[in-house]
Parts: C-alpha cells; structure tokens; sequence
C-alpha cells in the first residue's frame, strides 16, 4: 500500500463550487508497519519524516493552496477561527476549526470518529468539525454551527464507524438519553447491558434539532472498508483527514 498512488474522495453534496472538500484514504503514502498508508497524523506513533512526506504528498494530490490548519484535537467542542489560530501541528488544541477566507484550508483527523464537513449555501463559510461521542456530548456541533450567520447550511458526514461495529455500554446509552429527547434512534440493543451506537444518526439528530436539514452521509465505514485506519479495529494506527476550503 505504502508508494501506491494517493486516492482521494470528494464528497458528493451538492456544495456550491468555490467550496473544496476532500477526504484521504490510507492508499498511498509513505508510512510503513502499523501506519501503513497515508498517515497524516503526528501523534500516533509513526516516524515523522513519513508523516511530513505524506503531508506534502496529500496537499500536491489535492491541489491545497496552503497548508492545513492542524488540530491538537482531545475530543472536546472548543472551535478555532483559522485566521485567528496559529498554525502548525499541536498549535490548537480544538475539535473543529471555521473561516470565511478563500485560500484557508481546514483539516480534521479521524480513524473511526465521525468527522463532519459544513457550508454554507452561499459558499462564504465553512467549517471541519471531529465528532466522537464525547466531541458531540460537549456541544461540539452546535458551537461550529453558532459560527455561522444561519443555519442554511449543508453538512456532510464522512468516513466513520458504522453502528453495527460500534458497541457502547449502558452507561453511555443512559446518558444520552437524559441529554435529549429520541437519542435512542441512535442506539440499537444488542446483549444484555450494551447498545450498538450510530454515530452518523446522533449527529443527524443533533443538526435536525439546530435546524438544519440538508445533511448527506458518504455511507462509509472505517471499520468495515480496509480504505481507512480503524482504531477499533486495528488498535495503534494512523488517521485519515476531511479537509475543507473555499477557492
């Protein structure tokens, strides 16, 4: 896999064409062993001199015209204004990142969490937000969204671990529940004290009640396509990227 060409995915959402997306897939790269691939991350383990080429190799595959705002991300709801960031790997420890200046490139790592790309209809703003389950406990959508002038926005889900793969205990499921009303559409039981967790649905229903409604899911699965690193299902890996700019 490592030294096969770079596959990108463009997201098929309807977008207005000054706004770019692009998420990576492991294929390609120049990370060997347990990070086989195009590893973007740092903070993984894997030797940072593949990690710079992989980076380097990704922003010529995709046409980036800068280099990505890089999140120290520690699945909270803190987001970062691009413009008001510093930038550089670990310079913000945030879960989502905003702008509305063509040439900014935003960026969020995820190798099973959900990682949510959004727009606005007019192609002025746009934001990268990492949802895992404690990212969308803390309000993390919902402050990405409050960054916007309204919620006629467009949202896509990426890549991310399906329900089916994705078991959570009662603990979680109770708490959830006591967050919001139909939070248990997103959990499914499956043995005595445990729930399959659908990720993609929480963050749905999270967007619905926020107002917004035009939401599009890739369908993919991390865990089930060998495309994408997995955490749950491989342990120590590396990370793909959604990336997001205005032209």
């Amino acid at each position: 896999m490592a030294g096969d060409s770079i596959e990108l995915i463009s997201p098929d959402w309807g977008a207005p064409a000054n706004v770019r997306a692009v998420v990576t897939t492991r294929r390609g790269g120049s990370s060997t062993g347990d990070w086989e691939g195009l590893n973007i991350a740092t903070h993984v383990g894997d030797d940072p001199s593949h990690v710079s080429a992989n980076r380097a190799a990704l922003m010529a595959a995709a046409g980036l015209p800068a280099e990505p705002l890089w999140l120290n991300q520690v699945h909270g709801a803190a987001v970062v204004e691009y413009s008001k960031a510093a930038k550089g790997d670990g310079a913000e420890s945030a879960d989502a990142s905003f702008t509305d200046k063509p040439g900014e490139v935003l960026a969020v790592m995820t190798a099973d969490c959900l990682p949510v790309l959004l727009c606005d209809k007019a192609g002025t703003q746009v934001a990268a937000i990492h949802a895992g389950w404690r990212g969308l406990e803390a309000g993390v959508l919902q402050n990405a969204l409050a960054r916007f002038a309204s919620v006629d926005v467009t949202a896509w889900f990426g890549p991310a671990i399906s329900s089916p793969n994705y078991e959570v205990d009662q603990k979680v499921y109770d708490h959830f529940l006591r967050l919001a009303e139909g939070n248990e559409d997103a959990f499914e039981f499956s043995r005595p004290g445990h729930y399959y967790f659908n990720l993609t649905m929480l963050a749905r229903l999270i967007l619905m009640r926020a107002g917004v409604t035009d939401i599009h899911d890739s369908g993919l699965c991390t865990f089930d396509d060998e495309r994408f690193y997995s955490y749950r299902r491989d342990g120590q890996t590396g990370r793909i990227a959604s990336l997001i700019w205005l032209s």
